[in-house]
């Protein structure tokens, strides 16, 4: 089951909190004469992009490109008969939190505290933990949360005996049980293979960490879960073999009766690059003793990319399902042209991407026209500028705006704190807060 949509009294609270937030020096790229503002008050004003006082370098999130990005994967979901826990690291933005959710969502998937306690500020219900947890502050907080509020479901993986073992000493009361009575949810990580990254290397150790779960009061099995991403040399064959490993630990644990006292069985994996071999191998669990809760995880999606996802998605390899739209663009402004063969924009390492690709060149834009970007190369970034080598035929003056596109959504969101949400004229017509 989806999510419901966050509580009207906490989150459209916390949200109309953002609108109500003052801009200024803190804000990269905003106009200079909206200090004051409030961010609702700036977003009402429509301003444009190129037009209306904004300075470089600022990242722009495409609204008809997110807004399809959102719808595209919704369906795709639905199709294939998906439960979606879309991964907020990649944003941090309780705005695309709430859009996600409010599309049908069954909740946010998160990697470490910081990022839970973002979303229960801004009253996310469910919320999938994709790490084992042992800090001791933050298991007690959930708890308390789980205790206070009987809608908040959590899970998150365990892999490790050791860890479970540091999870039950956290959370015990003096009777040995969770506080409040509500048990910690579960789900056991199969790792990818051997030299992966988290996750017990064999089904023994799985199984060895279900017992472990067992033997506590405050814990309780919920189903099983990875990463496919992982798989060491990954190709179709060999994801879908590591999937059907998770799939049939599903099975060989329901049969072992270790699912007591949950309402579904959890089986949950998906990135951004092999949701199609998720859906196919999901689609083949066989019928067990209670509802399966197929859970897919996939976060680049929301803003996509030019670089690594678009050469990755499932939808190069599965076009009639769709094909996402990269949403994010990077202007800056050719600052110096030293050379007939360089020159240089405002735009660094503190500004764009640059673990997977390096940024690249789309368009330049002069006086209010849109130019091809001919013979312009992005050979390397410094902290705050971008290197141009430029052939003898590029069209390039120092004052153009340049649009770069992104790799890797996740280091691109978490480089800028408000993000203009741009229509395709340029008319801003909202600002995206992140929380990193």
């Amino acid at each position: 089951m989806a999510d419901a949509p966050a509580s009207p009294s906490l989150a459209d609270t916390a949200l109309a909190r953002l609108a109500a937030e003052r801009v200024d020096h803190r804000f990269k790229g905003l106009p200079p004469d909206a200090d004051g503002l409030t961010v609702g008050e700036l977003a009402a004003q429509r301003r444009n992009l190129f037009t209306g006082g904004f300075t470089t370098p600022v990242l722009a999130l495409s609204a008809e490109r997110l807004e399809h990005n959102l719808a595209l994967m919704e369906t795709y979901a639905e199709r294939h008969g998906l439960a979606f826990a879309p991964h907020g690291k990649t944003s941090m933005a309780p705005q695309l939190f709430r859009r996600q959710l409010d599309r049908g969502a069954w909740g946010i998937t998160l990697a470490v505290p910081h990022q839970v306690r973002v979303a229960r500020a801004f009253g996310v219900r469910s919320v999938f933990l994709a790490n084992e947890l042992v800090d001791v502050p933050a298991l007690r907080w959930i708890a308390a949360e789980l205790a206070a509020d009987p809608e908040f479901r959590f899970l998150c993986y365990v892999d490790s005996v050791r860890g479970v073992e540091l999870m039950d000493a956290a959370l015990r009361d003096g009777a040995g049980a969770a506080p409040g009575g509500r048990p910690l949810d579960v789900v056991v990580e199969l790792a990818a293979g051997e030299g992966a990254r988290t996750g017990a290397r064999t089904e023994e150790e799985c199984a060895a960490v279900a017992d472990a779960v067992a033997a506590t009061g405050t814990l309780r099995l919920a189903g099983v879960a990875g990463y496919e991403g992982e798989v060491p040399s990954a190709d179709p064959d060999r994801v879908r073999a590591w999937l059907r490993r998770l799939t049939a630990l599903a099975a060989e644990f329901d049969r072992a009766g270790r699912f007591a006292g949950v309402g579904s069985i959890v089986v949950s994996a998906g990135g951004s690059a092999w949701f199609d071999a998720v859906a196919d191998v999901f689609a083949e669990i066989p019928r067990l003793s209670l509802p399966v809760l197929k859970l897919l995880r996939s976060g680049a999606y929301v803003s996509h990319d030019v670089g690594h996802y678009r050469r990755l998605t499932p939808f190069v390899r599965v076009p009639e399902e769709g094909a996402l739209e990269p949403a994010f663009r990077l202007w800056s402004q050719v600052v110096s042209r030293p050379s007939p063969g360089q020159a240089f924009v405002n735009a660094g390492k503190r500004d764009a991407a640059y673990d997977l690709d390096l940024p690249v060149v789309e368009t330049v834009r002069r006086d209010g026209v849109e130019l091809p970007a001919a013979e312009l190369e992005l050979t390397k970034l410094s902290d705050q500028h971008a290197w141009l080598e430029t052939g003898p035929d590029a069209d390039l003056a120092v004052g153009d705006w340049v649009g770069l596109g992104l790799s890797h959504p996740c280091t691109s969101f978490d480089k800028w704190q408000l993000v203009p949400l741009v229509e395709a004229d340029g008319t801003v017509v909202d600002y995206v807060r992140t929380f990193f």
